[in-house]
């Protein structure tokens, strides 16, 4: 199955007409599609500030990596939800979806336009389905005894006792996603209750229009690798290793993720920085491919805008029609 939709699909716009509720304009697609541009460029026309769900972009220092807005980008549009905690600092999804709450109603007291924009797929569910998020602390200890055991018998075998405990949730994770795995693992040996079972669905008080940005896998790849290459110039090597020297180890979560976990390789003598561009393009590809599961082509949520000339265009006759037909 292709995880990129014909160029001429779309669907078609409905306006809902309950305009009680505070409008978010949601943007969503695969890493370096362009919805950072996008959003800044709506956000400028139509009165509206960016809050951020990239679960990256939460980190303080880690801003090439990340491919966080620049400070210009940030003084042209208001953006929520970056920089506010440390690398070494725990983050959870029902912390973004408590700040992201706060953020919505802060813009829209103030009169402006909401634009939550990013790839982090459960970030953006929980938010706009209103998941129930388990309030169960993180556990150190059981979590690297699992992150352990995953290293010695192979992220398989967790995966495989996943689906004994909690089949449902086992069916939504995807299995190379060993750190989903491990979580739901954690939630149900520390609470004796299968983490499907504490995740409720609870309609959140907004009304939403979900834009899709896409394009065919030649030019996202392109974008990509075009992005790394530019991640490198602007001295994503020398952001890794400041990291390192102040304290944040390449054991923690924020440094696992993408471009620093190969630049670690490259620092570590593992491998060539040759080498390690070209496992960050691998592995990003890869990345993009596992965002079209959480972003799917065929939900009727989802007005998909393939990349073109007239995107902008687009997208602004769409947000526009959405956000004024309130008054």
């Amino acid at each position: 199955m292709s995880y990129f939709p014909n160029p001429e699909s779309h669907h078609p716009l409905a306006v809902p007409h309950d305009v009680a509720r505070p409008r978010v304009l949601v943007i969503v697609g695969p890493t370096a599609v362009g919805k950072s541009a996008l959003a800044l460029t709506l956000a400028q026309r139509l009165d509206g500030e960016i809050i951020s769900a990239d679960s990256r972009q939460v980190y303080r220092y880690m801003d090439i990596g990340t491919a966080k807005p620049t400070l210009q980008e940030q003084r042209l549009v208001r953006h929520h939800l970056i920089d506010i905690v440390n690398p070494d600092q725990v983050y959870t999804v029902a912390m973004f979806q408590s700040d992201a709450a706060n953020a919505i109603k802060d813009v829209w007291r103030r009169g402006k336009h909401p634009l939550l924009v990013g790839g982090t797929g459960l970030y953006v569910r929980a938010v706009v389905e209103g998941l129930a998020i388990p309030q169960v602390p993180p556990d150190p200890v059981r979590r690297q005894a699992l992150e352990e055991r995953a290293a010695r018998e192979g992220p398989a075998t967790l995966y495989a006792e996943l689906q004994r405990v909690d089949p449902e949730a086992a069916s939504r994770i995807d299995p190379r996603n060993v750190r989903r795995v491990i979580r739901a693992l954690e939630v149900f040996h520390l609470t004796g209750k299968p983490i499907s079972a504490l995740q409720r669905v609870q309609p959140p008080p907004y009304q939403f229009l979900i834009l899709g940005l896409t394009t065919d896998r030649q030019t996202l790849y392109a974008r990509i690798d075009r992005r790394v290459e530019q991640q490198i110039r602007d001295g994503l090597v020398e952001e890794t290793r400041r990291l390192v020297e102040m304290g944040y180890g390449y054991h923690l979560p924020s440094m696992s993720g993408l471009g620093y976990r190969q630049i670690g390789m490259y620092l570590r003598g593992e491998v060539t920085l040759e080498r390690a561009i070209e496992i960050l393009k691998t592995a990003t590809h890869r990345f993009a491919r596992q965002q079209y599961t959480w972003f799917r082509l065929n939900d009727p949520r989802i007005h998909w805008l393939t990349l073109g000339q007239r995107l902008n265009e687009a997208a602004l006759e769409m947000a526009r029609a959405f956000w004024l037909c309130e008054h």
